[in-house]
């Protein structure tokens, strides 16, 4: 009875290293596709928005909330 169970475990052990290093492996194979606008994107995604990105207005509560930040 022991044995078996030992013998389970093992097996389980092997099954799930084998499956992440299969589902890490896979990952790693999605990752790499190569293609050359992305290459020259270097990592910056240019969007088709016709909005205009406001990031930062500056009003009361900006300036209050920097003045206790400071």
């Amino acid at each position: 009875m022991q044995k078996s169970r030992r013998d389970f475990a093992k097996k389980a052990a092997i099954v799930a290293a084998g499956a992440a290093v299969a589902g890490s492996a896979t990952a790693v194979m999605a990752g790499t596709s190569v293609d050359n606008e992305d290459s020259l994107s270097n990592g910056v995604v240019v969007g088709s928005s016709n909005k205009k990105e406001i990031n930062y207005k500056k009003n009361q509560t900006w300036a209050e909330y920097y003045k206790n930040a400071l």
